[in-house]
This record gives C-alpha cells, structure tokens and sequence, in this order.
C-alpha cells in the first residue's frame, strides 16, 4: 500500500470552516484571533486547495502539513495569556513564557542560511517536511482572497492611466495572465480604471470562479471570440473584462502572430516555482507530469515562459505599455536564455513598483498628490492642519499639540521626513 503524502497525514475529517461569533475555544480571544485567522486561510471559500493546505499562489501554505497544522492548532487553545507561540516555517516549534503585553504569536517563514539558500535545497528541505514556502499572507494567516489585492491592482493601474493615458484606461485594450487568488483582481481592477481586459488563465475552473464571484464579467475558451468581445467594447466605448481559458505562452505570441497589439500588457501567473507555472499542453496531462517527471516539467515550463515572455517584449516594441507585476518571469526567461535586459543591464521592460507605485508617493501623481516644499517651517505649516486632520481622525495623534510637537510625530512618516507634506489628501500610506 502505498504511503499518503506527508501533507495529507492527520487531515481533519471535514473541512477548515473559519469560526463566527462569540463562543471561544482558546484560553485568550488573541489568541483566539490567531485560530480565526489560520481557520479563515484554509476555508474552502477562501483558499487555492485547502486540502494540500494551499492558501495562494501555487505553492504559499497555511503549515507544513495536515500533522504541523493540529500541533499549532492545539497549541493556540492552550496558550496562556503570559505566552507566546513560535511558528518556523508553519511548524510550532515553541512556547515561550513571556508577559500578557508580548504577542501571542511569532511567525517566520522560509528563512534558510544564504549558502544553502537555493531552490534545488529548499525543494528537498519541503519535501522532507522541514520548511515550507509561505508567500506572503498564507503563512503568516492574513490572506483575505482576491479582495486583499484589489486595491493594490487597481492602484497600479490608476498610476499606468495618469502616466500614459491622460488619467484613464476608457478604450484600452489591457492583456494580462492569471486568475488566481491574487492574479484574479486583475479584470476588475482594469475595469475600475476604465479599460478592456482580456486576462488569460490556464485553468478553467479558476476562470470560471473568477466570473461567479463577479471579479470578471465574461468567459470564453476561444481567442476569437474574446477578440470580437474586446474589439466591440472599444467601439462602443464600454468597459468589459473577459476570462480566456488557454495558455498565455501560447495565446500571447499568437495575437503578436496576428497583429493585434494592445495598450497595456503585463502578467501575473505564478513563475517564481516553475512547478507552479502552466506549460503548454493538455493540463490534466502537465499536472501528472509534475508528479511523475518534475524536472522534465521545469524545462517545459521554462520554455514556455520563454515564449510568454518574448511576446510581451515584441508588444511593447510595436507601442504597448509593459510591466511586470513581481512574479518573477523576466527573471525565470533569462534564466531560460532570453534576453530581458538592455546593454546596461536594465530590464526592458520595468516592474510595477518603481514605475508605477513608487510615484504615487514621491512624483504627484495618483490620488496622493505629493507636493515638495521648501522645508521651511513656514511653509510647511501652510499644509500642517490638512495633514494633521487626517491623523486626528484616524486617531493616531492627540490633539492640542505644539507644531514642534506634531512634527516630530509625523516625521514617523517616511514621506515628511523627506520633506514632502500632502497637497490633497485622500488616502496617506503611512498610516
């Protein structure tokens, strides 16, 4: 008989629901709040495959398997409310005695000494139960669904609109890949900003989802018909947003094949494991091969990101706006022999974060609207009480304090401590 996966040893009988309303199971309600969060990460409504304890992302997981997550389980009802719990890598390796004024729970993930901090020994080490691969909010607990990216998406393509297209995207064409957990607000947030999206994702299901929960408003499996869709919706000066089922290092070179270029094009299908990117084929058929031949399936999805990313390179050459959105795909291309970056060693096309949102808080642009003054108390001041209200009613400063006093407070602010006061507020990041 054959051995289950270590993931799948001690998994509870029924699925993780997260816990509502006021009966408590811990000894404290923080840590109470830690249940509630782990439970909510590996609801079925909530996470990528629950029963392989994935939140997100492909590979970003809750604990390291099913035994891990009943030790922490176990360990948050019985923790004190003078102790605090310590999580390695979804592993509960730990309760310190400590006060009721230290948290109740310390998390690191994925951390592994530089010399051996290589994906070939991280692999092995995950494979033999010693770490995990935690993304960013799966293995810290705070993963909220597609909701908890969607401003973010919709941020950085406000920014892209303010800087290309006077402000909106009304009557772009906007192309991207991947309708995940994450990568699923994309088509929302392209219609937020008042573009035409046709976002292309390998499996139907997740594109299907991503319609039902009303992030997306139509699918399709044919490339035709999607074209059709957002050929008419320019015409007619209509926002849509369309979930093409099919591989995007197939569909993206076919529609530079075909001529048809669009306004904005990025990705966000999952490369920083190629395990977890789509290579092209049948998909039930890539899904075994993962199993059966990994690394067979990491050359095939290193080709295939290859392509994918060479189309994006020849779009931006014949006028669209590229960028990338931090998942790693220029660098697995150029790990495949493509060439990403220019003679002096910059990419060919930028990310996000210096292109798009790092302006919002230092360029004036976006609904932040950061204005440098000269420094000078006078000057500053002229802006004080705008900034100051936002404080008050956040309720992060008291009132009645002197103006030295205000400034020394808000220079916790990266942005005033540049000397850049708001000229309109809306929104303040450091907060």
């Amino acid at each position: 008989m054959n051995q289950r996966p270590m993931y799948m040893e001690e998994k509870p009988d029924k699925p993780i629901r997260a816990a509502r309303g006021t009966a408590l199971r811990a000894k404290t309600w923080e840590a109470e709040a830690a249940l509630r969060m782990l439970g909510n990460n590996l609801d079925p409504e909530v996470a990528l495959i629950p029963d392989e304890l994935i939140v997100y992302g492909g590979a970003g997981r809750a604990a390291r398997n099913w035994r891990e997550y009943n030790k922490i389980h176990k360990a948050l009802q019985d923790l004190a409310v003078d102790e605090t719990l310590m999580v390695q890598s979804g592993k509960a390796v730990g309760v310190l005695k400590t006060h009721e004024h230290s948290p109740r729970v310390l998390i690191a993930n994925s951390n592994i000494v530089p010399a051996w901090s290589t994906q070939d020994n991280f692999d092995k080490y995950d494979a033999m139960g010693l770490t995990m691969y935690g993304q960013m909010t799966a293995g810290s607990w705070i993963y909220i669904g597609t909701q908890g990216i969607l401003q973010g998406t919709y941020q950085t393509l406000a920014s892209l609109a303010d800087m290309h297209f006077g402000g909106s995207l009304r009557g772009k064409f906007v192309l991207s890949g991947g309708l995940g957990g994450m990568s699923g607000a994309q088509p929302l947030a392209i219609t937020m900003a008042e573009g035409i999206a046709i976002v292309v994702e390998a499996d139907p299901k997740r594109a299907a989802l991503k319609v039902n929960e009303g992030y997306c408003d139509r699918l399709t499996s044919s490339l035709d018909e999607a074209v059709s869709w957002m050929e008419e919706a320019k015409h007619k000066g209509e926002t849509l947003s369309i979930a093409l089922v099919g591989n995007t290092a197939v569909v993206f070179p076919e529609l530079v094949k075909r001529g048809i270029i669009p306004d904005v094009v990025t990705d966000q299908t999952s490369s920083h494991d190629l395990l977890d990117y789509a290579a092209i084929g049948d998909l039930t058929e890539m899904r075994s091969l993962k199993k059966t031949n990994p690394e067979d399936y990491r050359k095939r999805a290193r080709q295939a990101i290859v392509l994918h990313t060479q189309a994006i390179i020849d779009m931006q050459k014949q006028g669209a706006v590229a960028f990338d959105y931090g998942n790693n795909l220029r660098g697995q291309a150029e790990l495949g022999g493509l060439k990403v970056r220019d003679n002096k060693g910059k990419f060919l096309y930028p990310g996000f974060v210096p292109a798009y949102i790092r302006p919002l808080f230092c360029e004036g642009r976006g609904p932040f609207r950061w204005a440098a003054l000269s420094g000078k108390e006078s000057d500053i001041s002229k802006l004080d009480d705008l900034v100051l209200s936002y404080f008050l009613t956040m309720k992060f400063l008291p009132a009645g304090l002197t103006w030295p006093e205000r400034r020394s407070l808000l220079r916790v602010c990266p942005i005033e401590s540049a000397g850049l006061v708001l000229e309109n507020v809306q929104s303040l990041p450091c907060a």
